[in-house]
This record gives C-alpha cells, structure tokens and sequence, in this order.
C-alpha cells in the first residue's frame, strides 16, 4: 500500500511540474529529495589529538567561484531562512561571538543591509525636482568572504584525522559615512550542523557538468574551496593579524597548515 501511495504521490507532483514550462529536459527530482551525511560518533575517550582553527573563505579567488552564483549564492540561502525565524543567528558584535552564545533577532537580522535614503529626482507628469525615499534591500552579491570556524580531531579508535565545521559567517565590506573603507563587517555567526540539512538540498554551479551538480553539503565536507587560516586556539584568544602583518601573516598561516600536515605525517612514519 505504502509503495502504491508513494507511486502515485511521484506521479501527481511530475504532472503538477508538467503543467508549467520544463526549464531543461527532464525533471530533477534528486537535489530535493537528498539528505545530509551523518557524522560518525566520535567517542571523547577516543579523541587523541585536536586543533581548532579559523579559516577565511575570499568568494573572489577562482576556486571559490561557486560562491558568486547569482542565481542562488549561499549567502541568499543563508539570510532568507533567518529572515523568517526557520535558521537562528548568532550576534557577531559580541565577545567570543563565534561560540553561539547571543542570538540576534530576525527583526536584527531584517535590517541587515536595508535602508532607506532619499534622492533627489525629476518628476514625469510636472517635470520639477523632488525628494523621493529609495529603500535599499539586502544585496547577496556585496558578499565578498566567509568566516569557518572548524575543529581537527584525530581519531585513534579509527585512526583518522577528520574535521568538523562548527561555524560559519558570512563577511561584506564594511564603510564609513563618507563611504571610506573601514574594513570587513561580520554580518552574524550561523552554527552549521543547524545548517546543513538545508545545505544538503540546494545544488552548487558545477562549471565541468550540468547533469552532476553538488550539493554545498557536499562542497564543505569534500574541501573544496580555498581558505587562509587566520586564526589558531591559543592562549592569547588572539588573530594571526594581532601579531604578524603582510607577508609574515601569510607564513604564519603557512606554518600553521604545515605543522597540522607533519603532525599527521609524523604518525605514519617507521
């Protein structure tokens, strides 16, 4: 009985998308229906080894193209759920922002690169100047990078180094009045296992295949994307920027990334 209902169920929904024209040449039914890989447990006892690090994701950089999809970025995905109070977010403008401790209202989350201005403009019908209000919403696209919060654990039960994001956030280019530019601006921090059964449905832009998209559950947990590491657990609590700047930040990050690989290396060495 339960297949027959789920026949017909399939059947209803492929001719209520048949009624509107097919954007393509078949339906697609498989991103919809897909679900998030669980995590293997990882007992407490069986953690042998474990790094936090912060990493900085720039949308620019080639490899990071899929992040600038402008038919769906993630950033869109992101902050169209916390407008409607389905995804909770996390206020950045607080100490240890990044441990989901302040949540930000969806009213907060609402005003978030809205605003309203007034501009100067020629009116059609008397042909005379007026002042008339122009509201600002959101932009997705003024996106420019993505905070990961991620922690390495080494798995002797199963003698893997694995790792797990905790956090992202996404970052835009933040200026003053005079419209200097005063830096980046964290817009708020999402917890990501919160995240990514919604991550898991929605497709990434493959620019080699159309017929296999990947879902951004998929882009995460397979690494694909490049990152710079900004940050490391210490006992400072502080940025890499904190303490080296230019071309000595990028060495830092450099040496942090390779002390993690010859730690992993060292473990398989005779």
């Amino acid at each position: 009985m339960k297949k027959v209902l789920s026949v017909v169920l399939v059947f209803v929904s492929v001719w209520a998308i048949a009624q509107e024209p097919l954007d393509g040449a078949y339906v697609k039914t498989v991103s919809a229906e897909k679900k998030e890989i669980p995590y293997d447990f990882v007992r407490e006892a069986d953690v042998f080894w474990q790094k936090r690090i912060w990493r900085m994701i720039d949308v620019n950089l080639k490899m990071n193209l899929p992040f600038k999809y402008e038919q769906e970025p993630l950033v869109k995905i992101i902050h169209d759920l916390a407008t409607v109070g389905e995804l909770t977010v996390y206020d950045p403008g607080v100490i240890d922002a990044d441990q989901f401790k302040a949540v930000l209202s969806v009213e907060a989350v609402k005003a978030i690169g809205a605003k309203e201005d007034s501009s100067l403009q020629i009116n059609p019908e008397t042909f005379e100047e007026e002042w008339v209000k122009v509201k600002e919403e959101f932009d997705p696209l003024k996106i420019t990078k993505f905070r990961i919060k991620e922690d390495w654990i080494f798995n002797e039960n199963t003698s893997t180094l694995i790792c797990r994001i905790i956090g992202i956030a996404p970052v835009m280019p933040s200026t003053d009045e005079s419209g200097v530019s005063i830096g980046d601006k964290t817009l708020y921090w999402v917890y990501y296992p919160d995240l990514r059964p919604v991550l898991a449905r929605k497709e990434v832009y493959n620019p080699k295949n159309d017929a296999v998209r990947l879902s951004w559950e998929d882009l995460f947990e397979a690494r694909m994307f490049e990152s710079v590491i900004y940050k490391e657990s210490n006992v400072f609590h502080r940025n890499i920027a904190d303490y080296a700047q230019g071309v000595d930040g990028v060495l830092e990050a450099d040496r942090i990334k390779q002390t993690m690989f010859e730690w992993e290396h060292d473990l398989w060495s005779y």
